[in-house]
């Protein structure tokens, strides 16, 4: 049994956005009928949480709204509902990785962490609630090293940043755009950041099909393991580098995003890895497609771990 943390409550009403926020209940309502999938409702985070990772002034922002333009820093309207709906879909992160630790595997129908750094939201996150999970484990002494896996279309900054400063966490992003200071880069040859000790990246081509994306998987998954196998991998599951995607250079079907998800369970399960993932992207304007992406997730790790 895989169970899967969802609440309507992850959105805030802040009305029609690029972000389609209705996917988590149609992701949801999907996947509920599934043999082997169970839903769950998590808890929320706490402010003390987030303080381990975040800035007290950037988490007051978020709530009360003012200074509005750090408020707004992750591209969302502010409203009085996002810090409520945040502190949730953060919650789900912690409770997925926990439940990983004790049965394998399992999720978090949430998204919007990666790009989000300690002082201020960017590209629709805002908080790292991967990190944010993380640190809570490692203060109840449930691990000593985790590990990320990012594979949205975008590179994941705030993850990386907020690694750089963690050596306990090894983090590794294999994307398609760029993205720094609030801005992608469609063409990762124009643009490239500096990777650190414990965060490292690597550049999916444009044009790059399914393949191409086995071959990437096959060479950088076991950066993973570079210290060792961590206790945890929490990995980010991207829609965005769906073919069909405004933002995607790459010739990846839904397919061969199957083909990937599988790849990485399997990988997990044969190196004994804890491992929970959380959704990530999607911007295609059929929302269908999106969440077929995000559904076919949920069957890879069934084909993988069985039902």
């Amino acid at each position: 049994m895989i169970r899967a943390w969802y609440d309507p409550g992850f959105v805030a009403p802040i009305g029609e956005h690029i972000m389609p926020m209705r996917k988590f209940a149609m992701v949801a309502e999907e996947v509920r009928t599934f043999a082997g999938i169970q839903l769950q409702t998590p808890e929320p985070v706490t402010r003390e949480d987030l303080l381990r990772v975040h800035t007290a002034a950037y988490i007051d922002a978020v709530r009360s709204g003012e200074p509005r333009t750090l408020a707004e820093s992750q591209k969302f309207p502010w409203s009085p509902d996002l810090y409520a709906s945040v502190l949730l879909t953060g919650g789900a992160a912690f409770a997925a990785a926990g439940e990983a630790l004790t049965n394998g595997i399992s999720a978090a129908i949430v998204s919007g962490f990666h790009h989000a750094c300690a002082d201020h939201g960017e590209g629709f996150c805002t908080f790292n609630g991967l990190i944010v999970a993380l640190e809570k484990l490692r203060a109840e002494g449930r691990i000593g090293r985790a590990a990320i896996l990012d594979l949205d279309l975008h590179y994941g900054n705030g993850t990386a940043t907020l690694a750089a400063e963690r050596p306990w966490i090894r983090a590794v992003s294999i994307y398609g755009n760029e993205y720094w200071a609030n801005t992608a880069y469609r063409d990762v040859t124009t643009r490239r950041h500096a990777d650190g000790e414990n965060h490292v990246s690597f550049a999916i081509p444009a044009a790059a099909d399914g393949a191409k994306m086995s071959q990437l998987l096959d060479a950088h998954l076991p950066e993973l393991l570079r210290d060792g196998p961590p206790d945890l991998l929490l990995y980010q599951a991207g829609a965005d580098p769906l073919r069909d995607d405004p933002y995607s250079p790459l010739e990846l079907t839904a397919e061969d995003l199957y083909a990937r998800d599988k790849a990485v369970f399997a990988f997990a399960k044969n190196h004994r890895i804890p491992i929970a993932w959380v959704l990530a992207g999607g911007y295609t304007p059929d929302t269908r497609k999106v969440v077929q992406v995000h559904v076919n997730t949920f069957r890879a790790a069934l084909d993988v771990y069985g039902n």
